[in-house]
Formats: structure tokens, C-alpha cells, sequence
């Protein structure tokens, strides 16, 4: 949002542009440097912010001072080439120049920086890797280097044309909406800034997500359904207890207000006192919490993954929010708190951004666990399946005490069980991610403290399997 913001900021006059400019939060996609940067430095931001998703730079504010650049005519004129210079293959990047009024009352320029998001991964001229992760620019590992170039290719599919489509295949209406909100003069330029068309004016799987008249005639699982069950378990066969479902289809803003309306309408509620001083059913998972993980996997899910739809099924005591595509090798599912922020879909993202509709992966995920734990709730719980990402928001009550004292992936595997029944020891080896000995005894240690139970034979009983106490 702070590049909208930065760009409706060069619409006020000279004098007040450099406030303006000075306000703004860095965050995701905007970031200001002093005129003192070197090339260099000025060239590792530009590279964080190509192999994430775009930006805004701004060169001459810095600590609450407006300075402008024309003191360091020179040294601008090697900032101009920085990405040039310092940066493999360049960095495609417009830089201009804005008049500005400095600090002491005198007219000046900066230097603005307009940094778009790439299809590959760039570097530094020493070989060095880094990624824009909130308002920080932070030079990636080697592993962390193999992911994103394995993550980048997955990024592609968003801006790969869809034949036979064009601008008509878009519906003008939030088209406009997107444009006022941005307060952008023409909506179809700002689909190409957006990279949301090809060089050629074709249309790309991106803007047909977000604004195709009808989405699913080319891509028919950008699908969110809504499911309900009765009780704590989904059943099976002629003991299934699905009582709804609803399928949320069209583009991302139209199937999102779907989404949310249907989840409203079938979210799992609970009597207690509310705001007016009376009994009244509230709901049991907080909306902030779980709108967030609707949002997340609509806009993170991989839509190159045409088997699978994204399915928020709704129980007694929960909810669960499952898309396709694993968690970015940058993710790590163990610690979401602390993610390295990458967007398969950065240019679905920054729309939505721009929208209002989601804020940056890592932020949100940190929301998520800031409203569960304000209601006393477990914190989320993220899992990956061979092909997609499972989160559980559950209504159950935390004991914090109780849970600091768990073994390590407790939790894991009792939500593992909630969702199977009963599985074997194998099958926990691969939910613990850890050797068979080590999966025996951490299980042990579940059964210890009665949390699930074994069932068996004999120690050797091929048929053998854990599921949770009744």
C-alpha cells in the first residue's frame, strides 16, 4: 500500500512532497535511502526487491530530514546506473528525478526508484543473493539461494498469457474499483504496471484471476468451497456428516466476499456475554483469524496445481483452511512466525495488498496468532500434505502452561489424528519429519501423558495404529 501512497505523494506540490514521502512506513514495497548511500548498497535493495515483488525507492529522505540530491550531482549519477553497474543480469528499474523542497526551504530533486518484480533471480556483482522480507533487505543463504530459484519458476505461472483472451475478457467494473483505489488515472495502463499483462498487451492468467468476467472457463479449479459438517468429524460413506457446501467461484475480490459470507453464515458459535451486556451465540474461531487464512490461500495457493480447489471446511470445533501447493521452500512450516516472506503470486499479492485485502504473508500469519491467542485458543497449526497446506484454527481452549510442557510435535500429531482417526507408526514418522526411533519415542511420550493411544496386538503387529483417547 505505501507505494500507492508514495505515488499519490508526487501529486503534491514540491514543498510537501518530501513530508509526505517522510510519513510513509517502509514495509513490503517501499523503502527510502539517503543521498550518502553507496552504488553498491543501493544495488543489493534493488536486487531484494526485483527477486520479491517490486518497489519503490526513494533517495534523498532519510531520518525525518528531507535532503535532496543535487548537492551530489555525481554521486547521483552513479546511483542512476547502480543496477547497471552492480547488479546480474540488471535489475529492470526506471529511475526519474522529483522536484522537491529541502529542509532549509531551498528547491531540490530525489531520486525516485521504480524497481519491478522479476521472472528469475537476480544478484549482486559479488555473487550475493537478497530478498526484500517486509521493511527489511536480507541476504539469502545458500539453501535459501536453491529455494528461491526453484520458487521463481513456480512464480512464472501467474504471468503466462492465456490465449485467445483480452482486455474484454475482463470485467471493467473492478477494473475501475482497482483504479480508484490506487487513484490511477487508466485502468488498462495500470494492468501492464502491475506486470498484469505481456509486452504484447496479451492478458495473463494474473489479471484473468483477479478480474476475468468469468475465471473459471480457463481455469476451473480457482475455486474456494465452503463445507460445513456436523459434528467433529467428517465421516464417510453413508456416516457422512457434510450438511453444506457451498462453491465460491468468480474473480479473487467477487469469490472472496463469497467465501467470507458463507463462512460467516456457517462458522461454529458459542454462548457467551457480549458487547451489550447480554448472552448472545459469538463465533468460536475469531473472523480476523480465520478471514486471514482465506485470504492467505487464495493469494499464495499455486494455480498451477489444476487438480485441486481451495476447501475451508467448517466443524463443531474448528476450522480448516486447505490449498494447494506446498508452503515456498522459503517457508518453513515449523516456525511460521518466523518466515522468510516470498509470494508465489507477488503481482495476485500486490493487488490484493492494494485492495485491502491482505497485507504482507508474514505479518498476517502473525496477526493470525495475535487474535487466537487474545481469545485463549491454540495457536494456529500449519501442515503440509504431499500437495497442498492444511491450517487448523481451533476453538479448543490453550493451556499454556500445559503446551510449553509438550513434547516436540504434540500437536502435530494430535491434529493429524483428528483429521485421519487412526494411522500407523510410519505414517507419524512422515507428519514428525524425523527417524523411526525418534517417532517411537516421542510417541511414547504422547502415551505417557494420555493423549493418544496405541492399539495392538503385539509390539510387532503389522496391523498396529495410534488414534486419539475417546
Amino acid at each position: 500500500m505505501s507505494t500507492t501512497r508514495a505515488a499519490q505523494s508526487l501529486d503534491l506540490a514540491p514543498s510537501e512532497r518530501g513530508p509526505a514521502l517522510l510519513a510513509l512506513r517502509e514495509d513490503q514495497w517501499f523503502e527510502r535511502k539517503s543521498i550518502r548511500v553507496s552504488a553498491t548498497k543501493l544495488a543489493e535493495a534493488q536486487v531484494g526487491m526485483a527477486n520479491a515483488d517490486g518497489g519503490v525507492i526513494v533517495v534523498g529522505v532519510s531520518n525525518g530530514v528531507v535532503e535532496g540530491t543535487d548537492g551530489a550531482e555525481r554521486h547521483r549519477n552513479a546511483l542512476f546506473q547502480s543496477s547497471i553497474d552492480f547488479t546480474q543480469p540488471p535489475v529492470r528499474s526506471r529511475c526519474r528525478l522529483i522536484e522537491c523542497e529541502r529542509g532549509d526551504g531551498e528547491r531540490d530533486h530525489l531520486l525516485l526508484i521504480e524497481v519491478e518484480a522479476s521472472e528469475g533471480v537476480h544478484t549482486t556483482h559479488k555473487d550475493e543473493v537478497f530478498l526484500r522480507v517486509g521493511d527489511e533487505t536480507r541476504r539469502l543463504t545458500f539453501v535459501q539461494r536453491r529455494e528461491l530459484l526453484y520458487d521463481k519458476g513456480q512464480a512464472t505461472y501467474e504471468v503466462t498469457a492465456v490465449p485467445g483472451t483480452s482486455a474484454e475478457d475482463l470485467r471493467l467494473d473492478l477494473l475501475e474499483d482497482y483504479a480508484d483505489a490506487v487513484a490511477a488515472p487508466d485502468a488498462l495502463r495500470l494492468l501492464a504496471a502491475r506486470g498484469l499483462t505481456t509486452r504484447r498487451g496479451e492478458t495473463t492468467v494474473g489479471a484473468l484471476l483477479l478480474f476475468g468476467e468469468v475465471p473459471q472457463a480457463h481455469l476451473p479449479t480457482a475455486v474456494v468451497r465452503v463445507l460445513r459438517y456436523r459434528g467433529r468429524d467428517r465421516g464417510v460413506g453413508a456416516r457422512q456428516q457434510l450438511v453444506d457446501d457451498v462453491r465460491c467461484d468468480g474473480p479473487v475480490p467477487v469469490a472472496l466476499a463469497a467465501a467470507r459470507a458463507a463462512v460467516q453464515r456457517l462458522q461454529p458459535t458459542r454462548r457467551a456475554l457480549g458487547s451489550r451486556g447480554r448472552f448472545e451465540d459469538v463465533p468460536l474461531v475469531p473472523e480476523d483469524a480465520w478471514l486471514e487464512g482465506l485470504v492467505n490461500a487464495v493469494v499464495h495457493r499455486s494455480y498451477s496445481a489444476a487438480g485441486d480447489h481451495i476447501r475451508v471446511e467448517v466443524f463443531d470445533d474448528r476450522v480448516e483452511v486447505e490449498s494447494p501447493g506446498r508452503f515456498p521452500g522459503l517457508v518453513t512450516v515449523d516456525d511460521p512466525l518466523n518466515v522468510v516472506r516470498f509470494a508465489r503470486n507477488p503481482r495476485i499479492a500486490r493487488v490484493c495488498a492494494d485492495l485491502s485485502f491482505g497485507q504482507e504473508l508474514g505479518e498476517g500469519i502473525r496477526r493470525m496468532f495475535e487474535e487466537m491467542r487474545r481469545s485463549g485458543l491454540s495457536d494456529p497449526l500449519y501442515e503440509e500434505t504431499q500437495g497442498s497446506v492444511r491450517l487448523t484454527l481451533s476453538g479448543e481452549p490453550a493451556d499454556r502452561e500445559l503446551e510449553s510442557r509438550l513434547p516436540s510435535g504434540a500437536r502435530q500429531v494430535v491434529a493429524a489424528l483428528r483429521t485421519a482417526g487412526r494411522l500407523g507408526t510410519g505414517d507419524l514418522e512422515g507428519v514428525l519429519g524425523v527417524t523411526r526411533p525418534v517417532a517411537v519415542r516421542r510417541l511414547g511420550e504422547l502415551r505417557d501423558l494420555g493423549l493418544v493411544v496405541w492399539v495392538g496386538k503385539s509390539p510387532r503387529d503389522p496391523r498396529a495404529y495410534w488414534t486419539l483417547p475417546d
